[in-house]
């Protein structure tokens, strides 16, 4: 099998887009195992964590939607260079501020990712604009780099989350101000992202704004599949990376270094199996890519509270992050070849805000469970649900085929 890394039909508008992934991939991989750390050390419980973390979905949510519904009317580009202002914006508002009900509010309003994926307002923007920069048979390749760049640099913020025990090492400072250090970091990288999307060429005039309704012909296949999504979202919000830390940190005694270890570990085997779904979408499909490697994927999580030890444990992590991510690109694509062009922004954003809105609920969920019982209750629901969304998903679209799948006349 030959797997190419950068795909062909990438041009300079989606290299730029890339960038800008890589960038917000960094500070999204630092902060989301460090985030539990730092809550727990300015002394909130592990409820007050997964209620800060449904904050955040939420917010993500509600702004992704208004974003992809505005975008026909606003423009992308503009948008992303505000969506970055406001990362810079979450930034200092962490970095100044130490009490809960504030940095809720913050969490609620701001770009803060705690989860290993991308769930914020800048994916409906970007993947918009990446499916217009290039031909309709290079989309799919050209998202799984999207995904690779996201997932290995997000690997790379992740052994990162070491910095703070070295620093402390180095020099005299408490483990608070070491932790908060990473928000500034956290705002550099969005001054670099907004630096980036302002020097983004102007879009096409047929791309550009129009009159015209966010969701037209598409409207019924997009919000199936919005649905459809929410169920997955729901399962995943039960093991968002700062949840899944937190179960680390409790069940098995992990310090922050090590997660963010073992964080960049499963980053890396999720970053190659981008291009690998890539291959093997072009051989049985989109969705059969989607449902056939996310399957086993979930029955690894459901195993995990059950492994007797930290290495069998690790394993099955391991195994699940090599698997789990093959439905990104894949999805992505599918969602951007069954809806028109004028569509897409709205699309990505209907589609992709289950990711945080149904997703948004479960970790206080989770946040609860985990003050019951270390046993990890959480990946074990979370599975079950996801492994749901995929037997539906396959049932009920594996006939519904993007133009390049069909067969040709």
């Amino acid at each position: 099998m030959s797997v190419r890394l950068l795909p062909e039909g990438l041009t300079p508008p989606a290299r730029t887009l890339l960038w800008g992934r890589g960038l917000r991939a960094f500070a999204d991989g630092l902060v989301s195992p460090l985030l539990p750390v730092y809550l727990s050390t300015l002394g909130f419980s592990a409820l007050e964590v997964g209620v800060l973390v449904t904050a955040t979905l939420l917010g993500s949510a509600a702004l992704t939607l208004a974003v992809g519904m505005a975008a026909h009317r606003l423009g992308r580009h503009e948008l992303l260079v505000a969506a970055a202002l406001l990362m810079i914006a979450t930034g200092i508002g962490f970095l100044l501020e130490t009490d809960y009900w504030p940095l809720l509010a913050i969490a609620f309003l701001g770009t803060l990712n705690p989860s290993s994926g991308d769930v914020s307002v800048f994916l409906p923007l970007e993947q918009a604009l990446m499916a217009d920069s290039v031909a309709d048979r290079h989309r799919t390749s050209v998202f799984a780099a999207y995904g690779l760049v996201g997932s290995l640099v997000a690997a790379l913020g992740s052994l990162a989350a070491g910095f703070p025990d070295l620093l402390r090492e180095l020099i005299s400072v408490s483990l608070a101000s070491a932790l908060q250090g990473m928000f500034a970091v956290y705002t550099l990288v969005g001054l670099a992202t907004f630096l980036l999307y302002r020097r983004l060429p102007s879009p096409h005039p047929r791309l550009r704004p129009q009159h015209q309704q966010p969701l037209g012909p598409s409207k019924g296949i997009v919000l199936t599949l919005a649905g459809l999504f929410s169920i997955d979202a729901f399962g995943g919000g039960f093991f968002v990376q700062s949840l899944l830390a937190l179960w680390l940190f409790d069940r098995f005694g992990l310090s922050a270094s090590a997660v963010g270890a073992i964080f960049f570990a499963t980053g890396v085997l999720a970053a190659f199996s981008f291009p690998a779904a890539a291959w093997l979408s072009k051989r049985i499909g989109l969705v059969n890519t989607m449902v056939f490697t996310h399957l086993p994927s979930n029955l690894c999580l459901i195993l995990m509270p059950f492994a007797p030890s930290l290495w069998v444990a690790l394993a099955l992590l391991l195994v699940r992050s090599a698997l789990s991510q093959m439905d990104v690109p894949t999805r992505t694509s599918y969602v951007m070849a069954v809806v028109t062009p004028g569509e897409r922004a709205a699309a990505a954003s209907v589609t992709s805000v289950p990711r945080s809105l149904a997703s948004a609920v479960s970790p206080s969920i989770a946040g609860y469970l985990l003050t019951l019982s270390g046993f990890g209750w959480p990946l074990v629901i979370g599975g079950a649900l996801k492994g749901i969304y995929d037997l539906l998903l396959l049932v009920m679209f594996r006939h519904v085929r993007p133009p390049e799948e069909q067969p040709a006349e």
